[in-house]
Formats: C-alpha cells, sequence, structure tokens
C-alpha cells in the first residue's frame, strides 16, 4: 500500500501573535514553528499504523519553502519513509490542494491522508480540494479508519451519533481527534531522519484566488472582576448592566 500524508506547519500554541508591515503579515521573528498536530497526531500516525500491519509505504508532502524542512524532517522522524516538498510559500488553500493533487495524481496512492484542519486557519479545505483535482471519494473528519485488501471501513461523528462508510481505495480521508494516538519521536527515530530522502519538487502554475488585505487581533480581554460572596446585591448589579451572554 502506498500511503501519502499531507504535512504542514504551523506557529506552536504558545506563540505570541503579533503582525508587521501596517498589519498586512505575520510576524515571523521568533516564532518556533510545529507539524499542525491533526496532520502529525492523526493523519500520520494512523497512515504509518496501516503500513506496519499491511506493509508498504508512507510518503509526507509539504508545500513550503526551506525553512520548513525542520518540520518535514520531525515527520520523518516519527516513522515517514520519505518526505516530498513543493517548492513554494502557499498564499491559499486552493493553490496548496493543487500542487498536492498535480504530484499525488502520478504517485499511485491508495489513501491520500490530511489533517481535518490547520490550528492557525481553521480552515478544513485543503482536504476536499485535493479530493475533487484528483476526482476520488472524499470522507472528512473522520475518526476511525480500518482498511482490508482494497476496502476501507470509515466512522465519522455526526450529530446524534456515528456514521459509517464504506470505500475502495484509492480516496482521500481528513483525520480528526481518535483516528490515532500521538507518537513521540525517539533518538533512532531522529537519526534516521536526517538521511531519509527529501524531494524537493518545483510546483506548477496555478493561480493564487485568495490575498490578505490586513490582519487585527481580537479585543483584548477585560480584567477578572472579584465580587465579595456576601455582596450578591452588587453581583446582580453587574449581571444586568455589564455582563454579556457569547
Amino acid at each position: 500500500m502506498k500511503f501519502l500524508v499531507c504535512i504542514s506547519k504551523a506557529p506552536d500554541t504558545t506563540t505570541k501573535i503579533d503582525f508587521v508591515e501596517n498589519n498586512t503579515k505575520f510576524n515571523e521573528a521568533g516564532v518556533q514553528y510545529i507539524v499542525n498536530p491533526y496532520d502529525e497526531w492523526y493523519a500520520l500516525v494512523r497512515a504509518l499504523e496501516l503500513k506496519e500491519t499491511l506493509g508498504g509505504t508512507v510518503t509526507t508532502i509539504t508545500v513550503g519553502t526551506p525553512e520548513d524542512e525542520a518540520v518535514i524532517r520531525k515527520a520523518l522522524a516519527i516513522g515517514a519513509d520519505e518526505s516530498v516538498r513543493i517548492n513554494a510559500n502557499p498564499k491559499d488553500a486552493y493553490y496548496t490542494a493543487f500542487q498536492i493533487a498535480e504530484y499525488a495524481k502520478k504517485g499511485g496512492f491508495d489513501i491520500v491522508f490530511a489533517g481535518k484542519e490547520t490550528i492557525n486557519y481553521n480552515g478544513s479545505q485543503v482536504g476536499g480540494m485535493i479530493a475533487e483535482f484528483m476526482q476520488l471519494p472524499y470522507v472528512s473528519l473522520a475518526t476511525k479508519l480500518d482498511l482490508a485488501a482494497n476496502t476501507a471501513t470509515i466512522e465519522k461523528e455526526m450529530t446524534g451519533g456515528i456514521e459509517i462508510v464504506e470505500l475502495n481505495t484509492p480516496f482521500v480521508i481528513s483525520a480528526a481527534k481518535g483516528m490515532a494516538e500521538q507518537r513521540i519521536p525517539n533518538m533512532r527515530g531522529i537519526m534516521a531522519a536526517r538521511t531519509k530522502p527529501l524531494q524537493i519538487v518545483e510546483p506548477v502554475a496555478c493561480d493564487e484566488l485568495v490575498s490578505f488585505v490586513s490582519y487585527d487581533l481580537p479585543k483584548a480581554k477585560s480584567a477578572c472582576k472579584f465580587i465579595d460572596p456576601a455582596n450578591v446585591a452588587e453581583l446582580v448589579h453587574l449581571l444586568h448592566t455589564e455582563a454579556k451572554v457569547i
């Protein structure tokens, strides 16, 4: 079996968010980047589990610049066999998905995995776009995937229950919490990652459909007010005059 896993970088969740150039660009100075958790913990690890059970290879693919290679090597350290970097700085999901699909069409992959979304944009668009470009079935927000020969049984949460989908490979899937358990790379994996293949592929021509005009930070939260438990009247007054239901 051949598995392709889409890997993207995201700022560490403790990163202080700031913008420069008149709020038109994210300030990357001092930012620590990590593998997007949905890509790493669920999509990549489940692909590795299937490889260990059924045999085959796991390839990761990233649309990014040379600065992203540290993040790519982390995925290799966890257990991927090889990686591909499309040499471009993507500006939108459409461009990213198109580049991945163009590469995947030539690879004969049985399953293309993606995390359900990135933690910095939360768009949940790339997986579906890849499937459309490749004209393949797509299952989103999957929480469980079992594979027997070329037939997959997939579970995904829905309102009031669980939906079970059965389909044949090849297909595209986005992985949500529950698909697998996080793996921590060991020293052997980290050392091996240094010599695993990392192929650089030039992008194909594609329009970027989105441009970012400016960014704004959310308004700062107001300070907490502490009320004496005995002062019920003040609490009631503040609930009527200042409290907001979100």
